[in-house]
C-alpha cells in the first residue's frame, strides 16, 4: 500500500473528507481557514466555497448544499454558498471539529475549546429538524466518529487523551444519540501521535488517520493493529473511502505548526490503493 498525491493542495488544516457517491467527489475542508472544498480525484481540480468562519466539518444535504459544524454550532451552506447559522449553540473560545452523519441521516458533531482543555469537550447531535442535543461530555478533543456496518458499535476517537472508544448503540432507538457500554478499542502513547480522524470499513475495521505520526492505521473491531500506511507528511489529519467502487482511502492532511519548504506536499489529499478494503456509502443530512 504506498499513498499519492491526489489532490494538491496547502491546507492549513484540512480535515473531513467524505465521498459524495452521485457526483463522484470528495468533500472536504480546511477547518482555520473556513473552506469547504469539492474535488475531483481523477483530474486533481478543486472548487472552494469560503465561510466567515472556521469549519470543522462539512456534509452533503438530502436536499442540496451541505450542513457544517462551524464555530458557532451548526450551519446550513447553500448550493451557491450562502452560508447561514442555524443553530447557534456554542460560547466563545469553542468550536466545532469533526462531525459526521449517522446511517439515520442525523450529524452528530465533537465540539473543543481552542486551547484543546480537557473536560471542555462534548458530543453533539443534529437532528433533521434542526435542534441538538449532548450526547456525552467531559472530552477534550473528539474527533473520528464512525459506526460499524451493523450500526450497533459507534465509534469517537479524543485526540489529546490519545484513544478511539466504543460505544454500544441502538439504530433503532427511537431517542436518537443515545450511548452504551464504553470501552477504549485502541490507545497511542504520546510520542506515537494522536489518533485524528476514522473511517470503518465494510469489514468493520478503523482506519485512523495519526496526526503527528506520519501514518494511517486498520484496526480489528477488537483492538489488534492490522495493518500500517506510511505518509510522506507528519500530520495525517483524517480519511474516508471513495471512488466507484469505494476502495481508494482518501487522506487529508495539515501544514498549520510546521516550517516547511514550499514544495512540502503537507496540506495536500492522498489516496492509497490496494489495501484490499472497501468503504461503507455515506449518508446525508437528512435535514
Amino acid at each position: 500500500m504506498t499513498a499519492e498525491v491526489a489532490i494538491p493542495a496547502r491546507a492549513r488544516v484540512g480535515e473531513g473528507p467524505v465521498w459524495d457517491a452521485g457526483a463522484r467527489r470528495l468533500h472536504w475542508v480546511d477547518i482555520p481557514a473556513g473552506h469547504i472544498h469539492t474535488s475531483d480525484p481523477v483530474t486533481g481540480r478543486t472548487t472552494s466555497r469560503s465561510l466567515p468562519t472556521q469549519v470543522g466539518a462539512a456534509v452533503p444535504r438530502r436536499g442540496g448544499g451541505f450542513a457544517a459544524a462551524t464555530a458557532e454550532g451548526f450551519a446550513s451552506v447553500d448550493t451557491d454558498g450562502t452560508a447561514t447559522v442555524r443553530l447557534a449553540l456554542l460560547p466563545e473560545g469553542e468550536r466545532m471539529n469533526d462531525a459526521k452523519c449517522d446511517p439515520g441521516g442525523r450529524l452528530w458533531a465533537g465540539s473543543t475549546a481552542l486551547d484543546f482543555a480537557r473536560g471542555r469537550g462534548a458530543l453533539h447531535v443534529l437532528l433533521p429538524n434542526w435542534t441538538s442535543r449532548v450526547v456525552l461530555d467531559g472530552l477534550a478533543l473528539p474527533n473520528g466518529l464512525g459506526w460499524s456496518p451493523d450500526g450497533r458499535t459507534f465509534y469517537l476517537a479524543d485526540s489529546v487523551a490519545g484513544e478511539v472508544c466504543a460505544f454500544d448503540t441502538d439504530p433503532g432507538d427511537p431517542v436518537p444519540g443515545v450511548l452504551g457500554r464504553r470501552r477504549t478499542v485502541f490507545r497511542l502513547p504520546g510520542s506515537a501521535g494522536m489518533p485524528d480522524g476514522l473511517t470503518v470499513d465494510a469489514a468493520g475495521c478503523l482506519w485512523i488517520a495519526v496526526w503527528g505520526g506520519d501514518r494511517v492505521v486498520r484496526v480489528s473491531p477488537d483492538g489488534e493493529l492490522l495493518a500500517e500506511v506510511p505518509l510522506p507528511v507528519h500530520q495525517p489529519s483524517s480519511c474516508a473511502f471513495g471512488g466507484p467502487g469505494l476502495d481508494v482511502l482518501y487522506v487529508t492532511s495539515a501544514r498549520e505548526g510546521l516550517a516547511l519548504p514550499q514544495d512540502d506536499p503537507a496540506g495536500s489529499v492522498f489516496a492509497v490503493g490496494g489495501t484490499g478494503a472497501v468503504g461503507l456509502p455515506s449518508t446525508p443530512f437528512a435535514g
